[in-house]
């Protein structure tokens, strides 16, 4: 079947995302992006393990966001565990079994109908607005599990088709290679956003705004549903603030604020907790000794992850594109021509043609432009 311009586009932008000097989580939204041209859907999921091996999850905006957090609840789980073959809990075990691109029926240990008549399905993939799905693990060349992919369809849409199945197992590889874990380089990042949120010293929530609701949500994913209490590794750091405040610390030293440093597909967040004065007791009439904590909580994004949206929204062609990315990142020039393929004159052709049309007079300017 002929492919369309829009797919021809979204397939070399996938490839050059395959080709970046970077890679990793903060690549999944543009992937995901991407795929939408190429194969229809309605809800991307991607299931990873996170620096500490325990399951996480990153979804697009939808529905699902406001459900998924139920996946994590045991008794969810062991309803799971009568339905399909392996638990993503057990991350190793979809390494091992799962190989290209899988059906939802290749999923599940049942049929359809009874499966969507299940309490897994009704309480979590109903709700979530998924009916059908494709399934794929990514690997590295070396077989290291990445990730999984979940591209998910809502009831009334139709089935996937042999075709869909066909094109994911062709990208595959791309994929695994774009979102395989890179060096993480906070270094070559930028401030994106940040926000303050209060909580008691026992780590109850007092105080949020819905900017701070929205990175809390971005740095701790499914575990900031119970809105009410910190998640675990925040208390921790109330725990280290209330050692400091004790004066555990060594004499003659100025107590260091602590902190904590999380990295996940949104980017790279600092909190950090400092003692505030506070009312004697919550909305709640909840007492808590007349403190409260502030937590402050920044983001940064990796410079790539801005540069790419930046760079599609210039509507250069795809070649130029890929010119303009490597100018951003500073490659010399005839470095540039050989990993594109061209001869240097081409190089420098293309990027006069991209000053011109960008009105800039110098890569330094170029620079410039994109950062805005």
């Amino acid at each position: 079947m002929p492919i369309s311009r829009i797919q021809r586009h979204a397939l070399a932008r996938l490839h050059q995302m395959a080709c970046l000097d970077f890679s990793g989580l903060q690549l999944i939204e543009p992937v995901l992006q991407e795929l939408h041209h190429l194969i229809g859907f309605d809800t991307g999921v991607y299931f990873h393990p996170d620096a500490e091996g325990t399951l996480d999850a990153y979804i697009e905006p939808s529905a699902a966001r406001e459900w998924m957090y139920r996946y994590f609840d045991p008794a969810m789980r062991a309803q799971e565990l009568q339905l399909v073959r392996y638990s993503l809990h057990d991350f190793a075990a979809a390494v091992r079994h799962e190989h290209g691109v899988l059906s939802m029926e290749q999923i599940i240990t049942v049929s359809r109908n009874e499966f969507i008549r299940s309490d897994f399905y009704n309480e979590l993939a109903r709700p979530s607005e998924w009916q059908d799905f494709l399934s794929l693990v990514l690997r590295t060349p070396q077989g290291r599990g990445v990730g999984s992919l979940k591209l998910c369809r809502r009831p009334g849409a139709p089935r996937f088709e042999t075709e869909d199945i066909a094109l994911l197992e062709r990208l595959s590889p791309w994929l695994a290679r774009a979102l395989q874990p890179g060096e993480m380089d906070a270094q070559d990042s930028v401030v994106h956003d940040s926000a303050m949120l209060v909580a008691t010293p026992q780590g109850r929530l007092l105080w949020t705004s819905p900017q701070a609701d929205q990175l809390m949500a971005l740095a701790f994913g499914l575990r900031w549903y119970h809105r009410s209490e910190l998640p675990p590794a925040l208390r921790v750091l109330l725990e280290r603030l209330r050692y400091v405040e004790r004066g555990g610390m060594d004499r003659g030293r100025t107590p260091a604020l602590p902190q904590l440093d999380l990295h996940n597909a949104s980017g790279w967040f600092s909190l950090r907790a400092t003692q505030m004065a506070a009312a004697a007791e919550s909305g709640t009439g909840e007492h808590h000794g007349g403190q409260a904590v502030g937590i402050h909580i920044t983001q940064r994004v990796a410079r790539v992850a801005r540069l790419l949206p930046t760079l599609r929204a210039l509507g250069l062609p795809q070649r130029q594109q890929e010119l303009a990315y490597w100018l951003a990142r500073g490659v010399p020039e005839e470095q540039i021509a050989a990993r594109m393929g061209i001869s240097a004159n081409t190089a420098t052709y293309h990027r006069r043609q991209i000053y011109t049309r960008l009105g800039v007079q110098s890569r330094k300017e170029l620079q410039a432009y994109l950062a805005k």
